[in-house]
């Protein structure tokens, strides 16, 4: 087995994590992975909160367990909305689909920063207590 290597070098630093994906053109396969493993744990939790094997649930769907194993399966992307929903109303439950806009949102850990800053200069300057007690 031979293993690919790429001439290319890049200095990512200071980049942010989607410029990075949008480099290195994955980014449409990361966020269609990582959809897909929200809606499997979704899935997968509905199942086991109702207590439904995975053979019950595959009956349900009328359909094969082989076939239900790969709506589970976190990596595999390929699977219709028409199925995700069908898996969903078996649990109980349904599914909504957003868009949104793409605007590149602030990050909460620079949201969380700002308000940390903010709040730290209106409290009072307080001083720990002396020992001895005096």
């Amino acid at each position: 087995m031979r293993i690919r290597t790429s001439k290319r070098i890049f200095d990512h630093s200071g980049s942010s994590f989607d410029s990075f994906l949008d480099e290195e053109g994955i980014r449409g396969e990361v966020e269609a992975v990582a959809v897909k493993r929200v809606l499997a744990w979704q899935l997968e939790n509905g199942r086991r909160k109702l207590g439904k094997t995975k053979q019950a649930m595959a009956r349900e769907l009328h359909t094969s367990r082989s076939q239900l194993d790969r709506l589970l399966d976190p990596r595999n992307v390929a699977i219709s909305l028409d199925t995700i929903a069908r898996a969903a109303r078996v649990l109980g439950k349904r599914v909504t689909v957003r868009i949104t806009d793409a605007k590149p949102q602030r990050t909460r850990h620079a949201t969380l920063v700002k308000t940390r800053s903010r709040t730290a200069s209106r409290l009072p300057v307080t001083r720990a207590p002396r020992r001895g007690g005096f």
